[in-house]
Protein backbone atom coordinates (compact mmCIF):
# COMPACT_ATOMS: atom_id res chain seq x y z
CA UNK A 1 0.00 0.00 0.00
CA UNK A 2 1.46 3.89 -0.71
CA UNK A 3 1.21 5.76 2.09
CA UNK A 4 -0.37 9.46 1.95
CA UNK A 5 3.04 10.60 2.57
CA UNK A 6 4.26 9.66 -0.16
CA UNK A 7 2.23 11.40 -2.62
CA UNK A 8 1.53 14.28 -0.55
CA UNK A 9 4.36 16.40 -1.09
CA UNK A 10 6.79 14.86 1.37
CA UNK A 11 9.67 16.93 -0.67
CA UNK A 12 7.91 20.16 -0.40
CA UNK A 13 10.70 21.01 2.51
CA UNK A 14 13.69 20.57 -0.56
CA UNK A 15 15.35 23.87 -0.97
CA UNK A 16 14.39 25.76 -4.27
CA UNK A 17 13.84 29.43 -5.40
CA UNK A 18 10.11 30.19 -5.29
CA UNK A 19 8.70 30.42 -8.52
CA UNK A 20 6.26 32.25 -9.74
CA UNK A 21 2.75 31.23 -11.17
CA UNK A 22 3.32 33.25 -14.24
CA UNK A 23 6.86 31.88 -14.63
CA UNK A 24 5.40 28.30 -14.23
CA UNK A 25 2.96 28.92 -17.20
CA UNK A 26 5.24 30.57 -19.42
CA UNK A 27 7.95 27.42 -18.61
CA UNK A 28 5.14 25.13 -19.32
CA UNK A 29 3.94 26.78 -22.50
CA UNK A 30 7.27 25.10 -24.41
CA UNK A 31 5.09 21.97 -24.28
CA UNK A 32 2.56 23.56 -27.04
CA UNK A 33 6.02 23.79 -29.10
CA UNK A 34 7.41 20.70 -28.94
CA UNK A 35 3.89 18.69 -28.90
CA UNK A 36 3.00 20.15 -32.51
CA UNK A 37 6.27 19.59 -34.10
CA UNK A 38 6.64 16.28 -32.43
CA UNK A 39 3.03 15.12 -33.18
CA UNK A 40 2.65 15.95 -36.36
CA UNK A 41 5.97 14.21 -37.86
CA UNK A 42 4.21 11.09 -35.29
CA UNK A 43 1.35 11.05 -37.01
CA UNK A 44 1.72 12.02 -40.54
CA UNK A 45 5.24 12.15 -41.64
CA UNK A 46 4.85 8.12 -42.80
CA UNK A 47 1.70 8.76 -44.34
CA UNK A 48 2.77 12.12 -46.14
CA UNK A 49 6.12 10.03 -47.66
CA UNK A 50 4.95 6.84 -48.36
CA UNK A 51 1.22 7.55 -49.04
CA UNK A 52 1.38 10.85 -51.10
CA UNK A 53 4.76 10.70 -52.32
CA UNK A 54 4.58 7.19 -52.90
CA UNK A 55 7.95 6.12 -51.21
CA UNK A 56 7.75 2.77 -50.80
CA UNK A 57 6.47 1.80 -47.33
CA UNK A 58 9.76 -0.98 -46.51
CA UNK A 59 12.16 2.27 -47.34
CA UNK A 60 10.63 4.34 -44.63
CA UNK A 61 10.99 1.51 -42.40
CA UNK A 62 14.58 1.30 -43.50
CA UNK A 63 15.54 5.26 -42.75
CA UNK A 64 13.75 4.92 -39.33
CA UNK A 65 15.88 1.91 -38.00
CA UNK A 66 19.02 4.53 -39.19
CA UNK A 67 16.94 7.31 -37.17
CA UNK A 68 16.74 4.58 -34.36
CA UNK A 69 20.28 4.36 -34.92
CA UNK A 70 21.54 8.00 -34.52
CA UNK A 71 19.21 8.66 -31.23
CA UNK A 72 21.35 5.83 -29.89
CA UNK A 73 24.25 8.18 -30.68
CA UNK A 74 22.55 11.56 -29.62
CA UNK A 75 20.48 11.21 -27.11
CA UNK A 76 22.70 10.30 -24.45
CA UNK A 77 25.64 12.02 -25.83
CA UNK A 78 23.56 15.53 -25.61
CA UNK A 79 22.20 15.29 -22.01
CA UNK A 80 25.98 14.05 -21.19
CA UNK A 81 27.19 17.56 -22.58
CA UNK A 82 24.02 19.23 -21.50
CA UNK A 83 25.30 18.30 -17.83
CA UNK A 84 28.79 18.94 -18.42
CA UNK A 85 28.23 22.78 -19.84
CA UNK A 86 28.81 25.42 -17.58
CA UNK A 87 27.44 28.93 -18.74
CA UNK A 88 26.66 32.70 -17.03
CA UNK A 89 23.74 31.28 -18.18
CA UNK A 90 23.13 27.67 -16.76
CA UNK A 91 23.47 24.54 -18.66
CA UNK A 92 20.76 23.99 -20.62
CA UNK A 93 18.63 27.67 -21.41
CA UNK A 94 21.37 28.21 -24.16
CA UNK A 95 20.53 25.43 -25.85
CA UNK A 96 16.89 26.00 -25.92
CA UNK A 97 17.37 29.53 -26.75
CA UNK A 98 20.19 29.09 -29.50
CA UNK A 99 18.56 25.73 -30.55
CA UNK A 100 14.80 26.52 -30.94
CA UNK A 101 15.08 28.78 -34.45
CA UNK A 102 17.19 25.95 -36.38
CA UNK A 103 14.73 23.60 -34.59
CA UNK A 104 11.62 24.87 -36.04
CA UNK A 105 13.48 25.91 -39.83
CA UNK A 106 14.38 21.79 -39.87
CA UNK A 107 10.39 20.89 -39.15
CA UNK A 108 9.62 23.10 -42.12
CA UNK A 109 11.39 21.69 -44.59
CA UNK A 110 11.19 18.22 -43.91
CA UNK A 111 8.17 18.63 -45.23
CA UNK A 112 8.76 19.99 -48.48
CA UNK A 113 11.22 18.10 -50.58
CA UNK A 114 12.79 19.63 -53.48
CA UNK A 115 11.92 16.99 -55.88
CA UNK A 116 9.10 13.85 -56.14
CA UNK A 117 9.23 10.69 -56.82
CA UNK A 118 8.59 9.85 -60.55
CA UNK A 119 9.00 7.14 -63.04
CA UNK A 120 9.90 5.00 -60.28
CA UNK A 121 12.56 7.37 -58.42
CA UNK A 122 11.81 6.97 -55.18
CA UNK A 123 16.16 7.00 -54.23
CA UNK A 124 16.73 10.80 -53.69
CA UNK A 125 13.11 11.50 -52.32
CA UNK A 126 14.53 8.53 -49.73
CA UNK A 127 17.51 9.91 -48.86
CA UNK A 128 16.16 13.56 -48.80
CA UNK A 129 13.85 12.00 -45.91
CA UNK A 130 16.19 10.21 -43.77
CA UNK A 131 18.68 13.36 -44.03
CA UNK A 132 16.00 15.63 -42.67
CA UNK A 133 14.78 13.12 -39.68
CA UNK A 134 18.60 12.87 -38.81
CA UNK A 135 18.74 16.88 -38.80
CA UNK A 136 15.35 17.35 -37.10
CA UNK A 137 15.85 14.77 -34.80
CA UNK A 138 18.92 16.09 -33.76
CA UNK A 139 17.76 19.20 -33.14
CA UNK A 140 14.86 18.48 -31.88
CA UNK A 141 17.08 16.64 -29.24
CA UNK A 142 19.32 19.41 -28.21
CA UNK A 143 16.41 21.84 -27.39
CA UNK A 144 13.45 19.48 -25.70
CA UNK A 145 15.76 17.43 -24.07
CA UNK A 146 17.20 20.34 -22.02
CA UNK A 147 13.74 22.20 -21.84
CA UNK A 148 13.01 19.33 -20.43
CA UNK A 149 15.38 18.93 -17.97
CA UNK A 150 14.89 22.22 -16.13
CA UNK A 151 11.88 21.26 -14.86
CA UNK A 152 12.98 18.47 -11.88
CA UNK A 153 15.80 21.32 -10.70
CA UNK A 154 12.89 24.04 -11.65
CA UNK A 155 9.98 22.21 -9.22
CA UNK A 156 11.55 19.64 -6.77
CA UNK A 157 8.21 18.62 -4.69
CA UNK A 158 5.34 16.54 -6.16
CA UNK A 159 2.85 19.14 -5.61
CA UNK A 160 4.95 21.22 -7.98
CA UNK A 161 5.78 18.60 -10.06
CA UNK A 162 1.56 17.21 -10.67
CA UNK A 163 1.22 21.10 -11.05
CA UNK A 164 3.00 21.84 -13.26
CA UNK A 165 3.21 18.82 -15.11
CA UNK A 166 -0.66 19.41 -15.42
CA UNK A 167 0.36 22.44 -17.12
CA UNK A 168 2.62 21.49 -19.61
CA UNK A 169 -0.10 18.57 -20.56
CA UNK A 170 -2.63 21.02 -21.06
CA UNK A 171 -0.26 22.85 -23.43
CA UNK A 172 1.10 19.84 -25.15
CA UNK A 173 -2.19 18.91 -25.70
CA UNK A 174 -3.20 22.29 -27.33
CA UNK A 175 -0.07 21.21 -29.79
CA UNK A 176 -1.69 17.53 -30.03
CA UNK A 177 -4.89 19.36 -31.61
CA UNK A 178 -2.83 21.76 -33.47
CA UNK A 179 -0.32 19.36 -34.63
CA UNK A 180 -2.74 16.37 -35.13
CA UNK A 181 -6.57 16.66 -35.02
CA UNK A 182 -6.50 20.30 -36.69
CA UNK A 183 -3.48 19.14 -39.44
CA UNK A 184 -6.41 17.36 -42.04
CA UNK A 185 -8.00 20.48 -41.64
CA UNK A 186 -4.92 22.26 -42.56
CA UNK A 187 -3.14 20.69 -45.30
CA UNK A 188 -6.72 19.60 -46.61
CA UNK A 189 -7.07 23.51 -47.40
CA UNK A 190 -3.92 25.24 -47.48
CA UNK A 191 -1.44 22.27 -48.59
CA UNK A 192 1.76 20.31 -46.99
CA UNK A 193 4.03 23.21 -46.98
CA UNK A 194 1.48 25.64 -45.75
CA UNK A 195 0.86 23.61 -42.96
CA UNK A 196 4.87 23.33 -42.17
CA UNK A 197 5.36 26.97 -42.47
CA UNK A 198 2.57 27.51 -39.72
CA UNK A 199 3.14 25.06 -37.98
CA UNK A 200 7.24 25.75 -37.95
CA UNK A 201 6.12 29.39 -36.48
CA UNK A 202 4.12 27.82 -33.72
CA UNK A 203 7.07 26.00 -32.63
CA UNK A 204 9.61 28.56 -32.55
CA UNK A 205 6.97 31.14 -30.74
CA UNK A 206 6.51 28.85 -28.02
CA UNK A 207 9.92 27.53 -27.17
CA UNK A 208 10.74 31.71 -27.21
CA UNK A 209 8.01 31.77 -24.55
CA UNK A 210 9.01 29.17 -22.35
CA UNK A 211 12.35 30.83 -22.05
CA UNK A 212 10.70 33.75 -20.01
CA UNK A 213 9.79 31.51 -17.38
CA UNK A 214 13.20 29.23 -17.53
CA UNK A 215 15.69 29.49 -14.66
CA UNK A 216 17.89 27.42 -13.05
CA UNK A 217 19.68 26.91 -10.09
CA UNK A 218 22.93 25.54 -11.48
CA UNK A 219 25.39 23.31 -10.12
CA UNK A 220 26.63 23.54 -6.12
CA UNK A 221 29.79 24.83 -5.80
CA UNK A 222 32.52 22.13 -6.19
CA UNK A 223 30.23 19.94 -8.09
CA UNK A 224 32.15 17.93 -10.91
CA UNK A 225 30.20 15.96 -13.29
CA UNK A 226 30.88 12.47 -13.60
CA UNK A 227 32.36 11.50 -17.01
CA UNK A 228 30.84 10.18 -19.49
CA UNK A 229 31.08 5.82 -19.17
CA UNK A 230 30.70 6.29 -15.66
CA UNK A 231 27.71 8.28 -15.93
CA UNK A 232 26.53 5.95 -18.24
CA UNK A 233 27.40 3.30 -15.95
CA UNK A 234 25.31 4.92 -12.84
CA UNK A 235 22.64 5.22 -15.22
CA UNK A 236 21.71 2.20 -17.11
CA UNK A 237 22.77 0.38 -13.39
CA UNK A 238 19.52 2.27 -12.31
CA UNK A 239 16.82 -0.29 -11.28
CA UNK A 240 14.58 2.31 -11.20
CA UNK A 241 15.11 4.41 -14.10
CA UNK A 242 15.54 1.14 -15.64
CA UNK A 243 11.91 0.01 -14.85
CA UNK A 244 10.39 3.39 -15.69
CA UNK A 245 12.50 4.07 -18.80
CA UNK A 246 11.69 -0.02 -20.26
CA UNK A 247 7.46 0.75 -19.01
CA UNK A 248 7.94 4.41 -20.28
CA UNK A 249 9.38 3.01 -23.74
CA UNK A 250 6.59 0.09 -24.38
CA UNK A 251 3.88 2.91 -23.80
CA UNK A 252 5.50 5.41 -26.13
CA UNK A 253 5.82 2.82 -28.61
CA UNK A 254 1.86 2.24 -27.95
CA UNK A 255 1.32 6.15 -28.45
CA UNK A 256 3.25 6.41 -31.83
CA UNK A 257 1.81 3.59 -33.26
CA UNK A 258 -1.66 4.83 -32.62
CA UNK A 259 -1.24 8.20 -33.72
CA UNK A 260 0.92 7.23 -36.46
CA UNK A 261 -1.99 4.99 -37.32
CA UNK A 262 -4.94 7.46 -37.42
CA UNK A 263 -4.79 8.80 -41.01
CA UNK A 264 -4.69 4.66 -42.30
CA UNK A 265 -7.30 3.77 -40.22
CA UNK A 266 -9.25 6.80 -41.16
CA UNK A 267 -8.84 6.05 -44.85
CA UNK A 268 -8.88 2.37 -44.82
CA UNK A 269 -10.41 0.60 -42.21
CA UNK A 270 -13.44 3.39 -40.94
CA UNK A 271 -13.39 4.48 -44.63
CA UNK A 272 -14.20 8.20 -43.96
CA UNK A 273 -12.88 11.57 -45.14
CA UNK A 274 -9.14 12.28 -44.32
CA UNK A 275 -10.51 15.91 -42.74
CA UNK A 276 -13.30 13.75 -40.31
CA UNK A 277 -10.46 11.89 -38.54
CA UNK A 278 -9.71 15.70 -36.51
CA UNK A 279 -13.51 14.48 -35.12
CA UNK A 280 -11.23 11.27 -33.58
CA UNK A 281 -8.93 12.73 -32.76
CA UNK A 282 -10.56 15.74 -31.25
CA UNK A 283 -13.00 13.35 -29.05
CA UNK A 284 -9.90 11.99 -27.97
CA UNK A 285 -8.06 15.61 -26.80
CA UNK A 286 -11.08 17.17 -25.25
CA UNK A 287 -11.50 13.92 -23.35
CA UNK A 288 -7.76 14.62 -22.21
CA UNK A 289 -8.53 18.61 -21.39
CA UNK A 290 -11.23 17.58 -18.50
CA UNK A 291 -9.63 14.13 -16.75
CA UNK A 292 -5.58 16.05 -16.45
CA UNK A 293 -7.27 17.44 -13.18
CA UNK A 294 -8.76 14.40 -11.93
CA UNK A 295 -5.53 12.66 -12.85
CA UNK A 296 -3.34 14.97 -11.19
CA UNK A 297 -5.58 14.98 -7.92
CA UNK A 298 -5.36 11.27 -7.98
CA UNK A 299 -1.30 11.09 -8.05
CA UNK A 300 -1.06 13.44 -5.22
CA UNK A 301 -3.43 11.09 -3.44
CA UNK A 302 -1.95 7.89 -4.17
CA UNK A 303 1.37 8.17 -5.63
CA UNK A 304 3.21 8.47 -9.15
CA UNK A 305 3.58 4.54 -9.34
CA UNK A 306 -0.01 3.44 -8.68
CA UNK A 307 -1.35 6.36 -10.90
CA UNK A 308 0.40 5.40 -13.61
CA UNK A 309 -0.44 1.91 -13.77
CA UNK A 310 -4.05 2.54 -13.40
CA UNK A 311 -3.77 5.06 -16.74
CA UNK A 312 -2.62 1.74 -18.48
CA UNK A 313 -5.03 -0.56 -17.55
CA UNK A 314 -7.46 2.11 -18.45
CA UNK A 315 -5.51 2.53 -21.31
CA UNK A 316 -5.30 -0.80 -22.38
CA UNK A 317 -9.14 -1.34 -22.29
CA UNK A 318 -10.68 1.62 -24.21
CA UNK A 319 -8.12 0.78 -26.89
CA UNK A 320 -9.80 -2.79 -27.83
CA UNK A 321 -13.06 -0.97 -29.47
CA UNK A 322 -11.09 0.39 -32.16
CA UNK A 323 -10.42 -3.17 -33.10
CA UNK A 324 -14.27 -2.93 -34.44
CA UNK A 325 -15.51 0.76 -34.54
CA UNK A 326 -17.20 1.46 -37.94
CA UNK A 327 -17.85 4.50 -39.26
CA UNK A 328 -17.57 8.11 -38.12
CA UNK A 329 -20.05 8.24 -35.13
CA UNK A 330 -18.71 5.26 -33.37
CA UNK A 331 -15.40 6.15 -33.69
CA UNK A 332 -15.58 9.78 -32.55
CA UNK A 333 -16.90 7.95 -28.86
CA UNK A 334 -13.96 5.29 -29.37
CA UNK A 335 -11.69 8.12 -29.56
CA UNK A 336 -13.41 10.16 -26.55
CA UNK A 337 -13.37 7.65 -23.64
CA UNK A 338 -9.58 6.60 -24.85
CA UNK A 339 -8.65 10.16 -23.78
CA UNK A 340 -9.33 9.19 -20.35
CA UNK A 341 -6.32 6.48 -19.65
CA UNK A 342 -4.19 8.87 -22.09
CA UNK A 343 -4.58 11.79 -19.94
CA UNK A 344 -3.26 9.91 -17.22
CA UNK A 345 -0.15 8.55 -18.94
CA UNK A 346 0.86 12.11 -20.26
CA UNK A 347 0.71 13.94 -16.96
CA UNK A 348 3.20 10.98 -15.55
CA UNK A 349 5.88 11.08 -17.55
CA UNK A 350 7.94 13.55 -16.47
CA UNK A 351 6.84 12.81 -12.74
CA UNK A 352 8.23 9.46 -12.43
CA UNK A 353 11.52 10.36 -13.99
CA UNK A 354 12.06 13.34 -11.95
CA UNK A 355 11.81 11.05 -8.91
CA UNK A 356 14.57 8.58 -10.43
CA UNK A 357 16.57 12.26 -10.48
CA UNK A 358 16.21 12.81 -7.10
CA UNK A 359 17.18 8.90 -6.27
CA UNK A 360 20.25 9.22 -8.43
CA UNK A 361 21.62 12.59 -6.33
CA UNK A 362 21.10 10.75 -3.08
CA UNK A 363 23.47 8.09 -4.78
CA UNK A 364 26.00 10.04 -6.92
CA UNK A 365 25.83 13.78 -5.17
CA UNK A 366 25.44 15.09 -8.95
CA UNK A 367 22.32 16.51 -10.70
CA UNK A 368 21.76 14.95 -14.03
CA UNK A 369 19.09 15.39 -15.25
CA UNK A 370 20.68 15.97 -18.65
CA UNK A 371 21.92 12.45 -18.75
CA UNK A 372 18.93 11.22 -17.65
CA UNK A 373 16.52 12.35 -19.96
CA UNK A 374 18.99 11.73 -23.03
CA UNK A 375 19.05 8.43 -21.64
CA UNK A 376 15.17 8.51 -21.90
CA UNK A 377 14.81 9.82 -25.10
CA UNK A 378 17.62 6.89 -26.32
CA UNK A 379 14.93 4.50 -25.50
CA UNK A 380 11.91 6.42 -26.08
CA UNK A 381 13.13 6.58 -29.84
CA UNK A 382 14.05 2.96 -30.14
CA UNK A 383 10.41 2.72 -29.79
CA UNK A 384 9.81 4.90 -31.99
CA UNK A 385 11.86 3.30 -34.58
CA UNK A 386 10.45 -0.25 -33.52
CA UNK A 387 7.09 1.20 -34.14
CA UNK A 388 7.88 2.27 -37.70
CA UNK A 389 9.32 -1.16 -38.55
CA UNK A 390 6.29 -3.19 -36.77
CA UNK A 391 4.28 -1.03 -38.96
CA UNK A 392 6.03 -0.74 -42.38
CA UNK A 393 6.08 -4.74 -42.41
CA UNK A 394 2.76 -5.42 -40.96
CA UNK A 395 1.51 -3.01 -43.72
CA UNK A 396 3.52 -4.64 -45.98
CA UNK A 397 2.84 -7.83 -45.62
CA UNK A 398 -1.05 -7.69 -45.75
CA UNK A 399 -1.01 -6.07 -49.06
CA UNK A 400 -0.64 -2.34 -48.75
CA UNK A 401 -0.25 -0.91 -52.09
CA UNK A 402 -0.20 3.21 -51.98
CA UNK A 403 -1.41 2.97 -55.87
CA UNK A 404 -4.48 1.46 -54.90
CA UNK A 405 -7.33 3.20 -54.08
CA UNK A 406 -9.73 2.13 -50.72
CA UNK A 407 -11.79 -0.49 -52.39
CA UNK A 408 -9.26 -2.14 -54.90
CA UNK A 409 -7.08 -2.90 -51.44
CA UNK A 410 -7.01 -6.39 -50.57
CA UNK A 411 -9.76 -7.00 -47.21
CA UNK A 412 -6.32 -8.17 -45.45
CA UNK A 413 -5.09 -5.17 -45.65
CA UNK A 414 -8.09 -3.59 -43.20
CA UNK A 415 -7.36 -6.28 -41.02
CA UNK A 416 -3.89 -5.58 -40.18
CA UNK A 417 -4.58 -1.81 -39.73
CA UNK A 418 -6.93 -2.77 -37.03
CA UNK A 419 -4.41 -5.39 -35.82
CA UNK A 420 -2.13 -2.48 -35.93
CA UNK A 421 -4.57 0.07 -34.16
CA UNK A 422 -5.75 -2.05 -31.41
CA UNK A 423 -4.19 -5.48 -31.00
CA UNK A 424 -0.27 -4.61 -31.07
CA UNK A 425 -0.69 -1.61 -28.33
CA UNK A 426 -2.71 -4.06 -25.79
CA UNK A 427 0.16 -6.36 -25.91
CA UNK A 428 2.82 -3.59 -25.42
CA UNK A 429 0.48 -2.08 -22.54
CA UNK A 430 0.38 -5.59 -20.75
CA UNK A 431 4.44 -5.76 -20.82
CA UNK A 432 4.38 -2.08 -19.91
CA UNK A 433 2.32 -2.63 -16.69
CA UNK A 434 4.59 -5.97 -15.98
CA UNK A 435 7.74 -4.03 -15.95
CA UNK A 436 6.65 -0.86 -14.20
CA UNK A 437 5.19 -3.53 -10.75
CA UNK A 438 9.15 -3.60 -10.32
CA UNK A 439 9.86 0.35 -10.30
CA UNK A 440 10.54 1.09 -6.77
CA UNK A 441 9.74 4.32 -5.90
CA UNK A 442 7.37 4.33 -3.93
CA UNK A 443 5.50 4.52 -0.06
CA UNK A 444 8.60 4.36 2.87
CA UNK A 445 11.28 4.57 0.05
CA UNK A 446 10.37 7.71 -1.78
CA UNK A 447 9.38 9.24 1.37
CA UNK A 448 13.20 8.56 2.51
CA UNK A 449 14.49 9.84 -0.29
CA UNK A 450 12.40 13.24 -0.16
CA UNK A 451 13.30 13.78 3.54
CA UNK A 452 17.12 13.33 2.53
CA UNK A 453 16.48 15.69 -0.29
CA UNK A 454 14.94 18.56 2.38
CA UNK A 455 17.97 18.05 4.54
CA UNK A 456 20.32 18.70 1.89
CA UNK A 457 18.64 21.56 0.93
CA UNK A 458 18.45 23.16 4.03
CA UNK A 459 22.03 22.22 4.67
CA UNK A 460 23.02 23.76 1.89
CA UNK A 461 21.49 27.22 2.54
CA UNK A 462 22.91 27.07 6.06
CA UNK A 463 26.03 26.50 4.52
Amino acid sequence: MVRRGAASGAGDGQHARNVKTWEKLAYSFGALGSGVSAYAVQTYIVFYYADVLKVPIELIGYSMIAYGIWNAINDPLFGYISDRTRTRWGRRIPYVAGGFIPLALAFIFLWIPPFRAANGGHLPLFIYFTAMMFLFDGLYTLVILNWTALFPEMFPSLKDRSVVSMWRQIFGNLGLIIGVALAPMVYGNLGWGAMAAIYGAVTAVALAVSLLGSRENGPRAGEEPLNVFPALKHTIANKSFMTYVVSSMLIQFTFVLIMAMVPFYAKYALKIAEDQSSFLLGAAFLMVFIMLAPWQRYTVKVGPKRAMSSAIIVFAITLIPFAVANGLPMSIVCGAILGIGLAGLMLLFDVLIADVIDEDEIRTGQRREGMYFGANALFIRLGVSAQALVMSQVLKASGYDPNLTVELQPPSVETGIRFLMAGVPVIALILAYLVLRMYPLYGDTLVRIKQELAARGRAGVEG
